[in-house]
Parts: structure tokens; C-alpha cells; sequence
């Protein structure tokens, strides 16, 4: 995806970079162009190890507020998922980091979105159990200082609590708003009460857990086991990637990306793989509503970042709609 924010290196500038930084030079094998946000290259190190670099925006990029520091949140998150003794989530290792790249290693399989149409309707239910209990696992982890919200201090957006935090952050998306002059269907003040409407409901979390919030099937790689025709049944993820937008908050919120990749009700797979796995997920009142709160956060996330980014057209569009819909369901609770 063509973005504003992705700086671009030649071959000379990315070994450059890469040597000055870690010691170890690279070759540059080809730019991977599925990220919306951040430059990937997939290069080689002289020691032979294949590897993706992303880069950050350039300083000076016009960011959102919540994107400020985020390449430190993404190698904060790989720390932290490589502490895990059973090492449950599947992920990258994390090679090197620096303030503006980091280096992972090279997973192997396919994104799932690009897999999809190779795999037989009981693969995919297996997969999403199996995402599941991945993203339970996930949830095991929590925020060291006890704060909610964003971990990249350059943001200013984490909280004591959650209602706090999260309250902030929509304030964060309509700021931004107001700055690139986003056509938001409805107004500031409208979201505003609809989120001081759901303050019970946020108040009721109170465990502080990593939220990937990005978990589209873009972001989950899958193996299949033969590529030229296999029937897909033994496939499994191999990884999950782009962890720069996690944020310390209610498990629940991750259901809001997953859903993206299919059916994230009571009765499915997703939820039984989460459930088997030691999640909790009770569909109550509340967190139904909070589930339309996070809706209507990810649809603002959407909308307002087309402005830094520069998208336009049919996806500007959908982003409207997207956010549209969940205006509606919130209003819909009364």
C-alpha cells in the first residue's frame, strides 16, 4: 500500500544504515509493499541470516498523535513476547532495533489473506481456534507499571485507568481529525458522548493487558504444508507481525481486528480456541457495549488516518463507511 509516511532507502543507504547502526551490513533483496504504514525491506546479512527491516517515517513526518513512538512499542512488544516461558505466540525474533528501524527475522508461510483461497472450510475453522488460544496467551501479559493506553511516553496517551485512557485516546483521533480536516460523518461532540455514555461499561476493566488491536489476517502468517495443491488440513500459524499499534487495555478491544478475519461471536471458532486457552470471555451487556466503543475507535483510526497518508478513493471511502456503521450501533444502544 502507497503511503506518505514510508521513507524509502536505495541499497547503498539501507547497508549503510544498517551497518552503522548493528555492525552487520546487508543486501537489499526486495521492498515488501503490503505495510500501510511503515517501509519493509526484505534484505540478507553478511552472516548469511535472512531478515525484514521496517523504517520509521522520516523526522518530521506528519504522524497521528498515537503513532509517535511506535517503532519503540513494536521492538517493546517482541521483548516481551520472547519472555514468554512457553513461547505461545508465534512472532518474528527481533534482531536488532534502533530508534527509527528495526530488524526481524523471516517467518516462514503466508500471510493469511493471500492463503485464503487455498484453504477448505475446516481449515480455516481450525485456524481461528487455533488464533484463539494464540491470542488468549497473548493476553497474559500486562503492563509493568500498572498504566492503560499507549506505551510510547512520546504520545502522552496512557492513563491509571482505562476509562481515562481510552477516553483520551479518541480525544488523541479527533484532534487529529480537526487537524487533517476529516470528513467524520458525525460530530466531535456526538462521539464525545457516546463514549462518556459507556463509562460503566470501561470502568468494569481493570487489567491492563497487551491489545494488539491489529489483527487482520494481513498480520497472521499461516504454513501450508504443500503450496502446488495439499489440501490445506495440517496448515498452521506460523506468526503474527506488526505489533506497533499495541496498547495496554481491555482483551476485549482485540476482537474488534479479528473480526476482519471472520466470526468473533459467543459461538465460534475464535472464541472456544480463546476460551480452551484460559481466556475469559463473558458476552455480557457490557461488553457488548464496550465492543461498540472499540468499533467506533478503529473506524476514527481508519478515517483520520487517510489524512497523513494520503489515501484516497475507494479504500477513503470504505474507511467512511466503515466508521459510519459503528456511529450507528452505538447509537443504537441508546
Amino acid at each position: 500500500m502507497q503511503s506518505l509516511t514510508k521513507r524509502r532507502l536505495s541499497a547503498e543507504e539501507l547497508d549503510a544504515l544498517m551497518r552503522g547502526a548493528t555492525g552487520a551490513g546487508c543486501r537489499l533483496e526486495a521492498e515488501l509493499t503490503d505495510g500501510w504504514f511503515n517501509t519493509a525491506y526484505r534484505v540478507r546479512f553478511e552472516d548469511g541470516r535472512a531478515a525484514v527491516v521496517k523504517l520509521a517515517p522520516s523526522v518530521g513526518t506528519p504522524v497521528l498523535r498515537y503513532e509517535r513512538g511506535i517503532m519503540a512499542t513494536e521492538a517493546a512488544v517482541y521483548r516481551r513476547l520472547a519472555s514468554l516461558s512457553d513461547g505461545g505466540v508465534p512472532t518474528p525474533e527481533l534482531l536488532y532495533a534502533g530508534d527509527d528501524f528495526l530488524a526481524v527475522s523471516v517467518l516462514d508461510g503466508t500471510p493469511w489473506d493471500k492463503a485464503a483461497d487455498r484453504l477448505p472450510a475446516a481449515a480455516e475453522s481450525a485456524l481461528r481456534r487455533e488464533l484463539g488460544a494464540i491470542t488468549a496467551r497473548l493476553h497474559t501479559l500486562v503492563s509493568e507499571d500498572g498504566r492503560f493506553g499507549y506505551p510510547a511516553p512520546e504520545s502522552g496517551l496512557s492513563a491509571p485507568d482505562w476509562r481515562t485512557a481510552f477516553t483520551a485516546m479518541v480525544d488523541a483521533l479527533l484532534e487529529d481529525a480537526d487537524h487533517w480536516r476529516s470528513a467524520l460523518g458525525v460530530t466531535p461532540a456526538e462521539i464525545r458522548a457516546l463514549v462518556a455514555a459507556g463509562a460503566d461499561a470501561l470502568d468494569e476493566v481493570t487489567r491492563p493487558c497487551l491489545v494488539h488491536f491489529d489483527l487482520w489476517p494481513g498480520n497472521i502468517f499461516v504454513g501450508v504444508a504443500d503450496e502446488d495443491g495439499a489440501d490445506g488440513s495440517d496448515v498452521r500459524i506460523t506468526g503474527l507481525i506488526d505489533h506497533e499499534r499495541a496498547f495496554w487495555g481491555d482483551p476485549a478491544a482485540e476482537l474488534i481486528s479479528l473480526e476482519l478475519g471472520g466470526d468473533v461471536g459467543p459461538d465460534s471458532a475464535l472464541v472456544a480456541g480463546y476460551r480452551e486457552a484460559g481466556g475469559r470471555l463473558d458476552f455480557t451487556p457490557a461488553l457488548r457495549h464496550r465492543l461498540a466503543l472499540y468499533g467506533l475507535y478503529l473506524g476514527l483510526l481508519l478515517v483520520v488516518e487517510c489524512g497523513p497518508r494520503g489515501y484516497e478513493g475507494d479504500h477513503a471511502t470504505w474507511c467512511r463507511g466503515f466508521l459510519a456503521e459503528r456511529v450507528t450501533a452505538l447509537r443504537a444502544l441508546g
